[in-house]
């Protein structure tokens, strides 16, 4: 085998998909910044325990796990960066009031989420921290489409779900309880089989609800038909006014659907969750909900909400960029030469000088423009080249 090969869905970004990478992920960052969000950057591995302290069983398999050299202990090499903004935010922040944090970098999983997904996804995203109400599951949910109309995005399909209704059930159902694992991989496959066998002893209101949810998926008008065909518990009227505000607000921006047994992030989560979707991809873009119980974990309970999205996938749906205007320029040390230059470059301009003896191959840069001395040999000009 030869000693340059990469392990499998493992890649290297050449400079036109990196180019455009950067690129989003400074448009984006500085789009949360217009909103008041704060730039954190937290480290590539952790202490086993921290890294998984909140986090589900999915996390904890999708996690490398290396020894420190140094302490003998467990580390692991992140496979998510939202946990850790949550351990920023409550011990090293520490804020009373509402925190607003974003952050981008890169995350690794032992196994691609998909056929042809990397293990290094390049994440980015935001979360609040210190404020219960809808407001911001609100903002969360606009900085999201925000950021995929800023990439370009017009087609957008926004998918709501809440974790609320099931877990309002499950408290009205002691034996439901107890099969919490097993119906939260039914309802996600939407495998009624499975729930009718799972459900034949649940209380009748119980088990009529749960065999209902895989049914109620489709556009905002879902939202109407489980009114009239779930329990009515607080729990669950909170879920679907919730839901029926977020959906709402998102009218004109994005095409809204509802699926109320869409549960992925139901152990994590603790509210309101939602799923970007876009052309050309399977799978969801983006993801964001509520997840509250994860501060409570260092000792901390805090409101919390928040999305995230993996900018080399995105980046792998736009079109190749454009090449960059560029402007070539012949190597020296002369004082007149080296001044224009850089008053082209202070300018904004690219300027490429040319190696002595090579010729130019580049991917993002298009020379249309030749630095050239003029013939009297007084000036340095622009020249356009044919």
């Amino acid at each position: 085998m030869p000693n340059w090969l990469l392990p499998e869905n493992i890649a290297d970004v050449l400079p036109s998909e990196a180019r455009k990478i950067e690129e989003l992920r400074r448009l984006m960052l500085d789009n949360f910044r217009l909103y008041g969000y704060e730039l954190v950057m937290p480290p590539l591995l952790e202490y086993l325990e921290s890294l998984l302290t909140g986090a589900g069983e999915d996390t904890d398999l999708r996690t490398f796990k290396l020894v420190d050299q140094l302490s003998g202990r467990m580390l692991g090499l992140r496979p998510d960066m939202t946990t850790q903004v949550a351990r920023i935010d409550a011990h090293l922040l520490n804020r009373a009031s509402v925190t607003r944090l974003c952050y981008a970098g890169s995350v690794l999983h032992t196994r691609p989420s998909g056929l042809h997904a990397t293990r290094e996804p390049l994440q980015i995203g935001c979360e609040m921290y210190g404020h219960a109400g809808l407001e911001a599951d609100a903002e969360i949910q606009e900085l999201a489409l925000a950021s995929l109309s800023l990439a370009g995005f017009n087609e957008v399909r926004l998918d709501l779900t809440h974790v609320g209704v099931l877990r309002a059930l499950l408290e009205n159902c002691p034996a439901a309880k107890k099969d919490e694992a097993k119906l939260y991989l039914a309802l996600r496959a939407k495998d009624v089989p499975d729930l009718q066998v799972l459900t034949k002893d649940y209380a009748p209101l119980v088990r009529d609800a749960l065999l209902a949810l895989p049914n109620l998926y489709g556009d905002i008008d879902v939202l109407a038909k489980a009114r009239e065909v779930l329990p009515e518990l607080p729990g669950i009227a909170k879920a679907l006014a919730e839901l029926a505000a977020l959906a709402a607000s998102a009218i004109g921006r994005a095409q809204v659907a509802i699926d109320l047994a869409d549960l992925r992030g139901y152990q994590y989560e603790s509210g309101a969750m939602f799923a970007l979707y876009v052309p050309g991809l399977p799978n969801a873009v983006a993801r964001g909900g509520r997840y509250d119980h994860v501060g409570e974990a260092f000792g901390r309970a805090r409101p919390a909400t928040g999305f995230s999205l993996d900018l080399r996938e995105l980046a792998r749906l736009l079109p190749t960029a454009e090449r960059k205007h560029s402007i070539r320029a012949p190597w020296g040390n002369a004082p007149e030469l080296k001044e224009k230059i850089a008053e082209l470059r202070k300018s904004g301009e690219v300027v490429i000088q040319s190696m002595p003896g090579h010729s130019h191959e580049l991917d993002e840069f298009e020379c249309d423009r030749a630095l050239v001395l003029e013939e009297n040999g007084s000036n340095w000009i622009l020249k356009n080249l044919g």
